[in-house]
């Protein structure tokens, strides 16, 4: 079916075609991009109750069939909100991997609001949701679980190379450290003076000194010494 009506030319009774209605004109990925970041501030400045299909929609400048055409409701709009954060946090684990210093991952933690405003606060009631509808729930748990286990592989390498202690466990060293982030992410929208540049470097710094080697300790079990072949 076609957004107008064919007309006839002054050819041979040829006709012009018009668009598929329903679907947006532009990149669709482009596009979907678009209505996941219109989600976001829509959560972050009215909460996620408020968070309808149509409000959205009329924040991107779009019509709610736009919305439609690439999430077929609400909950399948939240879903790909909630992966669409975790994928953000597991390309943030890479660029510590590839550095090697876990401070960093905090860092880009800390910093992630001034470069996005409606990230922590969406992002927080998003994870708030998970109490109350399991497939949020699931997606939560399941890409947390992906979180934890590369942020330990992290730490284990930083470990043997003696850069991180090895008196904790590096499974039970990524959950503290995930709760420390947990917590700032959770306070942010709630006290953003409170987390000034000042304030996120001691932050950070802090971090670097109840991470580090602690004098005479022994490895954790299951590492290996930091002058093994």
């Amino acid at each position: 079916m076609s957004d107008k009506k064919s007309k006839p030319t002054h050819g041979a009774g040829a006709s012009v075609s018009t668009p598929t209605r329903g679907r947006p004109a532009g990149d669709p990925e482009i596009k979907r991009k678009e209505l996941l970041r219109a989600a976001a501030s829509v959560i972050a400045r009215e909460g996620y109750a408020k968070a309808s299909l149509r409000t959205v929609a009329q924040y991107a400048g779009h019509s709610t069939g736009a919305v439609t055409y690439y999430f077929a409701n609400k909950e399948e709009l939240i879903v790909a909100l909630l992966e669409s954060a975790f994928d953000r946090f597991d390309a943030m684990l890479e660029s510590v991997r590839e550095k090697g210093d876990i401070r960093l991952l905090f860092e880009h933690w800390l910093q992630l609001n001034e470069r996005n405003t409606r990230f922590w606060p969406a992002t927080s009631e998003l994870l708030a949701q998970g109490r109350y509808e399991p497939v949020f729930a699931e997606v939560i748990a399941r890409r947390y679980a992906q979180f934890r286990k590369i942020q330990t592989s992290i730490l284990k390498e930083a470990q043997e190379r003696g850069s991180v202690r090895c008196d904790i466990p590096a499974d039970l060293l990524a959950d503290q450290l995930s709760a420390m982030g947990d917590g700032w992410m959770l306070m942010y929208p709630v006290e953003p003076k409170r987390f000034t540049a000042k304030r996120i470097r001691a932050l950070i710094d802090a971090i670097g000194v109840l991470i580090a080697p602690a004098p005479g300790a022994q490895p954790a079990p299951g590492s290996r010494s930091p002058n093994a072949g």
